[in-house]
């Protein structure tokens, strides 16, 4: 039988999967010993998520998760990234494991590889024990060694079945939406402290990498979402305004990471707002840990100008001056713009760059606004959003760039942080009323793809 012919094409052993996290599908918030995260607490204060939702039930994938891997392996994925809820480990973020909590993840494990997929699992997902946060949150040093901690007990209990680990996601999001904007739990507005729990989420990360790798972790990796940030205009102080916002968004993750240290123009940024006290000798070493893989989140560009009557974006602190543009074109339902070229650029550039380190698209899709009729969901919108994407990946395959794989986000519509269940990311609908799950238009589309390796 001939082989189906493609315009796009993948390299043999490119890895297809899906992605989610665990406060937004999990549900079962007080289950087995499970104790509070700070989304728990962030989801009840008046006014900070939509409606007053919270990830209380979610998906319910606590319950569900056999159904779940079975609609995974009905869509062929190689792989499936999820996260550990660090409250269910050690529901007081410290001291000894909770089994009832390990026990949820030895059965997820065993079932994803009962089925011939891969488990891929990220440590930090955003759902910091309450506790911790009592006791200063990412803005203490010492919730760094905790997190090592937690690290080695669940590589422990899990470490003889999966073979690649990712520390943090989306340390950014970590710290400044939830450490200075506030539109993100722990929901603080404090640039100081955004600065120092960056600095505490890098160095938890060195410490974690060194603990998975002595206990023999095959792949530790790394998740940053990273973004092209673009000028709007050829004036030269707008050109300055990009390479600000890069610094504060990209290289202060990246550069530490791969490149040896933090860039010399966001250091100054980080002395003005609350010192550098909390970079310590030695610092430096622990988060430089070699890494086998970079994780990319990729979503859209950013565009700024430079406006010296601006004051700074309460997520980015230190960008005075600098204006942000809205999107120019197609938006998806999150008003976020779709511009697959900067799929392709941000690889390039990482490749460039920070040669030597593998990548993986570790999350990219988009929310619309989904109906289901007659059990339907032709969701075209978020299928040519996830096509224009993937040509924008092999766009950099065909360049050079070591990309390894590609997983959607997400794979179940879920709770959408501070958006509650007002955003539908999932190629699969979940209707939260009576919990029955619906593959869209997109998810067919997908199959097809990873079937194929192609289209």
């Amino acid at each position: 039988m001939s082989r189906p012919q493609h315009d796009v094409g993948f390299p043999p052993g490119f890895v297809w999967g899906a992605a989610t996290a665990a406060y937004q599908i999990e549900g079962a918030a007080r289950d087995d010993g499970r104790g509070p995260s700070i989304w728990d607490t962030f989801c009840r204060m008046p006014g900070k998520v939509h409606r007053g939702h919270s990830g209380d039930v979610a998906c319910d994938h606590y319950h569900r998760f056999a159904q779940d891997v079975a609609l995974m392996r009905e869509l062929g994925l190689h792989t499936y990234r999820f996260s550990v809820a660090w409250p269910r480990i050690q529901p007081d973020g410290t001291g000894p494991a909770n089994p009832r909590g390990l026990d949820f993840y030895d059965r997820l494990v065993d079932e994803l590889l009962a089925n011939g997929i891969d488990p891929m699992v990220t440590l930090y997902h955003w759902d910091l024990p309450q506790p911790l946060e009592d006791r200063g949150g990412w803005a203490s040093r010492e919730t760094a060694w905790h997190f090592a901690d937690y690290a080695s007990i669940v590589h422990t209990r899990l470490g003889d079945r999966i073979g690649m680990w990712t520390t943090l996601n989306e340390p950014w999001c970590a710290a400044f939406l939830g450490y200075a904007s506030g539109v993100h739990a722990p929901g603080r507005e404090d640039p100081a402290t955004a600065f120092a729990a960056a600095h505490h989420l890098l160095l938890a990360h060195g410490l974690a990498t060194a603990a998975l790798r002595s206990a023999g972790a095959a792949t530790v990796a790394l998740t940053l979402n990273l973004a092209p940030v673009v000028a709007t205009d050829e004036r030269v102080a707008s050109g300055e305004a990009a390479y600000l916002v890069d610094g504060l968004l990209n290289r202060l993750f990246l550069e530490p990471t791969l490149a040896g240290g933090y860039p010399d123009d966001i250091l100054a940024v980080m002395e003005k707002h609350g010192g550098l006290e909390m970079i310590r000798p030695g610092d430096r070493e622990v988060i430089g840990e070699p890494i086998d893989l970079l994780g990319v989140n990729y979503y859209n560009p950013t565009f700024v100008y430079a406006d010296p009557a601006a004051p700074a974006n309460p997520a980015f602190p230190g960008s005075e001056g600098v204006g942000f543009a809205p999107a120019p074109g197609a938006v998806t339902g999150m008003e976020w713009p779709i511009e697959p070229w900067g799929l392709t650029e941000l690889l390039e550039r990482l490749h460039r760059d920070y040669s030597g380190t593998p990548l993986l698209i570790t999350e990219n899709g988009a929310a619309f606004d989904d109906t289901l009729s007659d059990g339907v969901v032709d969701d075209q919108a978020r299928l040519s959003y996830l096509n224009g994407h993937l040509r924008a990946a092999h766009d950099a395959i065909s360049r050079g760039v070591d990309l390894r794989g590609y997983l959607v986000w997400s794979l179940l519509d879920n709770f959408e942080w501070a958006y509650g269940y007002d955003k539908r990311f999932g190629i699969v609908h979940v209707d939260f009323a009576t919990q029955r799950r619906t593959p869209k238009a997109s998810a067919l589309w997908y199959a097809k793809v990873i079937a194929e390796n192609g289209f």
